[in-house]
Formats: C-alpha cells, sequence, structure tokens
C-alpha cells in the first residue's frame, strides 16, 4: 500500500513551541527587566562568593585585610593630617573621626573601582553564557556591602572605645538615616562605574585615569577634614560633591559633629537617582555591541 503525500504529512499541526524564557533584545534604554535579574539571584550569589573568595584566596591574612585597610589608612591619616598637620576634627578623636569617614569613602571607591572594569574583566564570560548583564555590577555591590559591614564592626569597636573612655560623643536622630546613606553610597558607586565600563570598552586608558581620579576625589571630600573647616564662600562648592553631605550626615548622627543639611542630602540622593538611569541607559546601549569592541 503505497501512503500518499498527504498522509505522510502530520495528522495534525504542530503546536506553536513555548518556552520558559525568551531572549530578545532591549527596545528601550532605561529597561531594566529586574524580574530576568531575579530569576538569576542564584548566579548573583556565586559572583558575590566568587568576589569575596577570589580577592583574598592566596593571602597570608585572608579575611583579617577586611580590617588592616582600613586600619592602617586610619592611623596613617591619624598622624599625618591629625598629628602633624593639625587639621580640625570637630573636638572628635581623630581615629575615630579618620575611620568613619575611611570606612564610608571605601565603600563607594570600592564600588566604583571594581565596577568600571565589568565589561573587561568578563569578556570571556559574557561572549559565551547569556544572562542579564546587570547581574554582574550588583554582586560587586552586594559582596562590597559584606565587606563594608565588617569595616563598621571595626568603627563601632572604636567607637565604644571611646565612648566608654567618657569622650564626647553624641549620636543623634540621624543615625537613623544609616540605611539611606548605604543606598546612596551604594547607587554612586554603581552608577560612576557603569558609565565608566562602558566607555573602557573603547577607551582603556580610562580605568587608569579613574584609579588617580578617585583618589583625587577623597581629598575634595570632608573624609580627612570636616566641612565646618572650609571657608564659608567656598563651601556650596564643596556640596556640590554628591558624597559631602553623605559622610557629613553619617559623622554628625553617630558623633554628634559634622554638617547636616536636609537640602544637602537630598541633593545627593536625586543626583545618585538621576546617575542611575543615565549610567543604565549607557550600560544598556553598549551591552548590545560591547563584544565588537572589547
Amino acid at each position: 500500500m503505497v501512503q500518499s503525500k498527504e498522509d505522510r504529512r502530520p495528522s495534525v499541526k504542530a503546536e506553536e513551541e513555548s518556552w520558559d524564557i525568551v531572549i530578545t533584545p532591549r527596545n528601550s534604554l532605561f529597561h531594566l527587566n529586574l524580574e530576568e535579574v531575579w530569576r538569576y539571584r542564584d548566579l548573583l550569589a556565586l559572583f558575590v562568593r566568587r568576589d569575596i573568595v577570589a580577592q583574598y584566596k592566596q593571602t597570608i591574612l585572608g579575611p583579617l585585610w577586611y580590617f588592616i585597610q582600613p586600619l592602617l589608612t586610619t592611623i596613617m591619616f591619624t598622624i599625618i593630617f591629625g598629628n602633624l598637620a593639625g587639621i580640625s576634627t570637630d573636638g572628635v578623636p581623630p581615629m575615630l573621626f579618620y575611620l568613619a569617614g575611611v570606612t564610608n569613602w571605601n565603600y563607594f571607591a570600592e564600588c566604583l573601582n571594581k565596577t568600571a572594569t565589568t565589561f573587561k574583566d568578563n569578556q570571556n564570560i559574557f561572549g559565551k553564557v547569556y544572562f542579564p548583564r546587570l547581574v554582574v555590577p550588583l554582586s560587586i555591590v552586594t559582596s562590597n556591602l559584606l565587606k563594608y559591614g565588617i569595616q563598621m564592626l571595626l568603627f563601632v569597636g572604636f567607637y565604644l572605645y571611646f565612648m566608654l573612655r567618657g569622650n564626647d560623643i553624641s549620636p543623634n536622630g540621624a543615625a537613623f538615616l544609616f540605611p539611606l546613606l548605604v543606598l546612596i553610597l551604594a547607587g554612586l558607586g554603581l552608577g560612576f562605574g557603569l558609565i565608566f565600563t562602558s566607555m573602557t570598552t573603547k577607551y582603556r586608558d580610562l580605568v587608569f585615569l579613574l584609579t588617580f581620579g578617585v583618589q583625587l576625589a577623597m581629598y575634595a571630600t570632608p573624609v580627612i577634614y570636616p566641612l565646618s573647616e572650609v571657608p564659608a564662600d567656598y563651601q556650596w562648592v564643596a556640596v556640590l560633591n554628591p558624597m559631602a553631605s553623605v559622610i557629613e550626615t553619617f559623622k554628625y548622627g553617630f558623633l554628634g559633629k559634622g554638617t547636616f543639611n536636609w537640602l544637602h542630602l537630598a541633593y545627593s540622593f536625586g543626583f545618585m537617582a538621576l546617575l542611575l538611569l543615565a549610567s543604565i541607559a549607557v550600560f544598556n546601549r553598549t551591552e548590545k555591541n560591547f563584544m565588537d569592541t572589547v
């Protein structure tokens, strides 16, 4: 019996295939697709673990460097700027004053410096496997948040020590703004980092410029000096730095000394929000064709 051509065809037309994940190009520059990022939360956790383990994997002291690095920096600042230069710390013990500034600045700087090389450091992975690229910079911010938390324990230790000694330390209600301050620090580090990583796909020299620039920017931020020491005519220039009000608010809330202004803090938050929008737009645009230029 010969089967006709019509009989050889499937009796039922193939049903439309259903896919669990559909990868489509982003049409909007501001498209975040946080639902997709959430689906890859296990990968995010894996990257966080990788960042933490890889940093001190072959070191002798290991995680102790989380404490040693800010402690040595603080001691150096105390000797040079506190004792030799005689820069005022608003009556706060120099060790505690500098540690408050260094701990917060280090978190911002680490997020910025490491996010700024996202495309370059992960080009092999990005070229072989698909996953939301935003997972990598988010993992950097998260892993550094753990490091920041550990360093905050060092700050709390010195804080309790000087408080028990009877030093003039008077925390106030502004300390409850701490979660907001951390959010601004993370947003600024992530935002600037996304812009720089998008630019370094073409201009590698920016990585060296960034490292040098971050070091200089610290001296333009009230980390080693209080904002009150800046001449009144130039304080508005210092406040244009969005990091200034964050660090000053932290010192004011926990140490009772510093400059606190709701308008300055609102400016820092607004700057961070606009920066994130702009950086996401640049990141999404670069993500589409960075493999052709990296």
